[in-house]
């Protein structure tokens, strides 16, 4: 295996290269990197993990329906906001199985995995150099934590795939700055392209859309004013297509959305924000949390991320300053500074101070930025210890390399031991997978075709019956709840006696026993292991 980039000249007085067996190495060992990710996550997948819930099985739903060519949804459903990517890449794979499947929904969502590592191994040689940093990198990314895998794997909307165009458009555009030759305006379209396909998926990666943009304006402006540019913007605009067009035909601002759903319109006290956005949400965004928590000791990153962004920015800027113009440094500048504005902005949202545990998914693109935080720890750690000409050292010196050491050591190990956390709670998400099976086929042999649930059981009982069992939502109270497809209700709604389906012991399941006390003969109840069935008589 070959991995990385063409080794430049060097000139006389340069460092010996290294033997070519070294690198051959460094190749293999990348490449075993990658496997084990994508190995991982395979196994994930074979467990039902990450546990799925409704909001996925919505995206399916709408998979099936474009695979059956009953509809091609613009947004995702229930909503005006969040672009329906996912869905439209696993309805070839649904048409091709013969019917939908949870793996079949996240086999797209894993592919997106790997292109994001290879991206970030290819960028990081472009802006480091270094294979060995590299292999870090890979191997960081590798592990996944329960918040990262299901970032990366849920086809909830938008997360999959922000990663892999945000490192993709890194790596466009420290090619197109650089004059790297060859295929120039295929790079200035794809850069156009998918910067307008992620303003439809999802807005979180635009920090990272306008600062590589930055970079290109800065850097390219005479080749932006001829075919360069307009070619850009024709691609920019057809990667947005669908989200200009929906806007210009219904006049809806897609951003009014976006706000209302980030906590806009809710309120946070500004302490519970910033322990949200600056304490809670970087270890559990970033992959150094167990599932749904973060112990004490795991905060440590929330602590050393200031630091690592200060300190990958002065040390980009003063590689940008010394001459010639050097156009790594302006994207690694770049990626430091999405950083800082995506988690600026996750802090003053409102979701930051009500929701931490779950909004720590608004951080996902801080992976982007990964490799230009570590790089200035890996320089240090990779610092000759040896005194220098004069024979002096400084006490500053002298600890730079055992703490930078200790950092990175404490970054992987940390990171692992998440990871390990997270796969301990993949066979009980399995075996919940195999309830969720027997519910369906006792449904289906007892004839139900219309039930109605709470919303976390609803869509995702739907999907996973391919819709052969409808469900409305209703809420604890048994009063109407939120349906994100109408047309789901209102055929329960048409139905004569439609069942009700509640996880054993929730508050649904636990008002409906008090309605069977209440009328007795009125339901008749059915049981399986985690599930109640009341079938009206």
């Amino acid at each position: 295996m070959t991995l990385g980039v063409r080794e430049q000249p060097r000139g006389a007085g340069s460092p010996r290269p290294r033997p070519a067996t070294r690198l051959g190495l460094v190749g293999w060992l990348t490449g075993l990197a990658v496997l084990a990710g994508v190995g991982y996550r395979l196994w994930l997948l074979g467990h039902a993990a990450p546990p799925t819930n409704s909001d996925e099985a919505t995206m399916g739903l709408a998979a099936l329906h474009i695979a059956r060519g009953e509809g091609f949804p613009v947004w995702f459903y229930g909503q005006q906001y969040m672009g329906t990517l996912e869905a439209y890449l696993a309805a070839p794979v649904f048409a091709l199985a013969g019917g939908p499947s949870l793996l079949g929904l996240r086999l797209p969502t894993l592919a997106l995995y790997l292109l994001f590592l290879l991206l970030v191994w290819r960028l990081t040689l472009r802006l480091t150099g270094d294979r060995w940093f590299g292999l870090l990198v890979v191997a960081l990314l590798a592990l996944g934590s329960d918040r990262v895998v299901k970032n990366q794997l849920i086809a909830g909307g938008g997360y999959p795939e922000m990663n892999a165009a945000g490192v993709a458009l890194a790596v466009l555009a420290v090619d197109l700055a650089s004059g790297r030759p060859g295929w120039r305006l295929a790079r200035w379209a794809v850069w156009g392209f998918l910067a307008g396909l992620m303003l439809w998926v999802d807005p979180l990666v635009l920090p990272y859309v306008v600062a590589t943009g930055a970079v290109l304006v800065g850097f390219c402006r005479r080749e932006l004013r001829g075919a360069a540019g307009a070619l850009l913007g024709a691609a920019a605009v057809l990667g947005a297509a669908p989200l200009l067009l929906h806007s210009l035909l219904n006049g809806r601002n897609p951003l009014h959305a976006v706000l209302a759903a980030s906590g806009a319109n809710a309120t946070a006290g500004w302490a519970d924000r910033l322990h949200g956005g600056l304490l809670i949400g970087p270890p559990l965004g970033m992959g150094f949390c167990a599932p749904g928590q973060c112990s004490t000791w795991q905060l440590w990153w929330a602590l050393a991320l200031p630091l690592l962004l200060a300190l990958g920015a002065v040390t980009a800027w003063r590689a940008l300053r010394r001459p010639p113009t050097d156009p790594a440094a302006a994207i690694r500048l770049a990626l430091v500074l999405a950083a800082v504005v995506t988690l600026g902005a996750y802090t003053v949202s409102s979701s930051a101070g009500l929701t931490p545990v779950e909004s720590s998914r608004y951080l996902s693109c801080l992976l982007i930025s990964l490799p230009v935080l570590l790089w200035p720890v890996w320089t240090v750690a990779r610092r000759d210890p040896r005194p220098s000409a004069t024979g002096r050292r400084g006490l500053g010196r002298t600890l730079a390399r055992p703490v930078a050491l200790a950092l990175l050591a404490a970054t992987l190990g940390t990171a692992a031991q998440a990871t390990w956390r997270s796969a301990q709670t993949a066979p009980a998400t399995r075996a919940a997978e195999a309830r969720h099976a027997e519910l369906v086929t006792t449904l289906r042999q007892l004839g139900v075709r219309q039930v109605r649930a709470g919303y976390w059981t609803c869509n995702r009982l739907t999907f996973a019956s391919a819709e052969q069992v409808v469900c409305a939502v209703v809420d604890d109270a048994l009063r109407p709840g939120f349906d994100r497809y109408p047309a789901y209700r209102r055929e329960v709604d048409r139905a004569a006696t439609p069942a009700w389906v509640a996880p054993a012991g929730s508050p649904l399941a636990n008002a409906l026993d008090e309605r069977q006390r209440a009328n007795p003969g009125d339901l008749d109840l059915v049981t399986i292991d985690g599930w109640r069935i009341y079938l009206p008589q």
